[in-house]
């Protein structure tokens, strides 16, 4: 599970998303006061997962159907935490480009072979008609931002609380908004540097949004980041308006203007991960 020092890209889709089953299962949901606040979420993630998985990686666990609600005047949003898929994924990864005897004794071939079922199932699609498209509706980056989500934002739509005990920095837009932004971001970049890493992140964002509801609302949320960060520096973080610089300078074929803003956000977000090495 993420490191609590991690920000946090999620998708809230309405319920007509969902099918009647969940449609139902949501609102007894909300009705009954079970919804996580985004603040408590991370630590309620991983208490569930460690407790379902026990003392070791021997089984692929059964975990409790949680999401993160969102309420406006007209509709009832939820971001769903998908777990069980999430673990799985997780095992998965663990095992990537590790010798094999280190990869058996960390994740045993009897929950990578759960892990894998689990994983082919949701990606198949062979629980659309049970269940809807088959998504993740949250994305995890542990030790910094990804310079990529920055581009489905506006500087105006961020919300920031610096009180003690309370303090948070959000970003929220519609998903169409998002869409729109993505798509023009690709544009530029496959224009102007052509297929390079940054292209293929944003692309990558952009397919990620196709899978949900189109009056679905996308969250860019901080996290456990602004424990990390003073208010001050908080306050003055421009981080979605750099990125919107940067890309309107490769538009107009001003290299150095773009080049500048993207020097800025590295050093800034590389003074963030280099924190994960202090004792």
């Amino acid at each position: 599970m993420p490191s609590l020092f991690a920000s946090y890209l999620r998708v809230y889709e309405p319920l007509t998303a969902f099918d009647r089953d969940r449609q139902s299962y949501w609102r007894r949901y909300v009705s009954e006061g079970r919804a996580v606040a985004p603040v408590e979420g991370p630590v309620r993630q991983r208490t569930a997962v460690i407790e379902a998985l026990g003392a070791g990686w021997t089984r692929l666990p059964d975990l409790p159907e949680e999401a993160y609600v969102l309420e406006t005047d007209d509709s009832l949003l939820v971001c769903p935490w998908n777990l069980r898929i999430r673990v799985a994924e997780a095992a998965l990864s663990a095992r990537d480009g590790v010798p094999s005897v280190l990869a058996d004794a960390f994740v045993p071939p009897v929950l990578a072979g759960q892990a894998r079922a689990v994983v082919d199932d949701w990606r198949s699609g062979a629980r659309v008609l049970e269940h809807g498209v088959p998504r993740v509706h949250e994305q995890i980056a542990t030790w910094g931002v990804p310079l990529r989500w920055f581009v489905l934002f506006d500087a105006a739509e961020r919300d920031l609380v610096t009180e003690p005990g309370r303090r948070a920095l959000r970003y929220r837009t519609e998903i169409s908004k998002a869409r729109r932004r993505s798509s023009r971001a690709l544009s530029v970049l496959r224009k102007s540097v052509g297929e390079a890493p940054i292209t293929d992140a944003v692309e990558e964002a952009a397919r990620w949004l196709e899978e949900f509801h189109p009056r679905s609302v996308v969250e860019l949320d901080y996290g456990g980041l602004v424990d990390l960060l003073s208010d001050e520096t908080l306050v003055a973080d421009d981080s979605p308006e750099l990125v919107a610089g940067g890309l309107a300078g490769l538009a107009r074929g001003e290299a150095e203007e773009a080049s500048a803003a993207y020097d800025t956000l590295v050093a800034r977000w590389r003074a963030v991960q280099l924190l994960e090495r202090c004792n």
